[in-house]
């Protein structure tokens, strides 16, 4: 597995989204911690989450513990394997998200998650959403606080602007480590804060890079540049995606959902999927 840099830690160029283990539709536990393990097994190093991936109330950190749960039952040693996790995103248990940027509810969320993922300081955390009823900068600089008081080892912003993206940076005293968008072929107009990460050095991880739960599947179907490509090369549409992405930067992680091993080790292919200009052309 190639690997990429987050803030001086390397991490697989691929990384995995636990979302659709916990969510709707969730696979049981031992189909959920198989897919985390085939993936660590096939060289992952980046495991992405959140307080909010769950499904009823009353399990806020579901996620967050099945991940913990199999890091302990994987034979192999866990110290490379950066898990990242996000506050700030609310699910209630009825299926609607809610936004809480308050500092004290983020400082307070990000302790609670250190102690489901099961670790002293948590490798990476994420501002998940901004809060309309919360000022930007006072939500981030909870973050600051956790940096300062070794509760989080690196920060990050998700579903930033660029605007957004540059006061973060400030806020954060220039420590800003990652930035995760959506973004993938059927979402582009988050281009603007992909660029802007390269330019800035950032680390920029899509979230939904196949186009989300519900879509994946007929992502070849839904765009024939990406079915062509995949035609030629003997591939999935979903791996000519993922390396689509991997190609619009040095900073970009994309970090695709999985609940079964089977999709994750698919997706992992692609980081030696190597697309020609005129692949990359046809594709853009």
């Amino acid at each position: 597995m190639k690997m990429r840099t987050i803030a001086d830690f390397p991490v697989s160029a691929i990384g995995l989204g636990g979302m659709p283990m916990s969510i709707e539709g969730r696979p049981d536990e031992a189909q959920a911690i198989a897919t985390i393990l085939a993936a660590l097994d096939a060289g992952v190093r980046l495991i992405d989450t959140a307080n909010s991936y769950h499904r009823d109330a009353g399990e806020v950190g579901h996620n967050e513990r099945l991940i913990a749960k199999a890091l302990r039952q994987w034979s192999d040693d866990t110290s490379p394997v950066l898990v990242a996790t996000k506050g700030g995103h609310l699910r209630p248990g009825d299926g609607s998200w809610t936004q809480n940027g308050d500092p004290t509810y983020l400082k307070a969320a990000a302790k609670q998650s250190a102690r489901d993922l099961g670790v002293d300081a948590i490798g990476l955390y994420y501002f998940h959403r901004p809060d309309p009823a919360v000022p930007y900068a006072e939500s981030v600089g909870a973050l600051a606080e956790l940096l300062d008081e070794g509760v989080i080892v690196r920060a990050g912003v998700s579903n930033a602007s660029v605007d957004q993206i540059h006061e973060a940076q400030q806020v954060l005293g220039g420590r800003l480590s990652a930035v995760q968008n959506q973004y993938a072929p059927n979402h582009r107009g988050t281009q603007d804060t992909l660029d802007e990460c390269q330019r800035l050095g950032i680390a920029f991880l899509p979230w939904s890079p196949l186009g989300g739960i519900g879509h994946a599947k007929q992502l070849g179907d839904r765009f024939a540049a990406f079915h062509e490509v995949a035609t030629k090369h003997g591939v999935s549409a979903q791996q000519v995606a993922l390396a689509w992405e991997l190609a619009q930067g040095s900073v970009v992680i994309p970090i695709p959902g999985a609940s079964r091993p089977e999709t994750i080790l698919d997706s992992l292919q692609a980081a030696d999927l190597q697309l020609s200009a005129e692949d990359l052309a046809l594709l853009s």
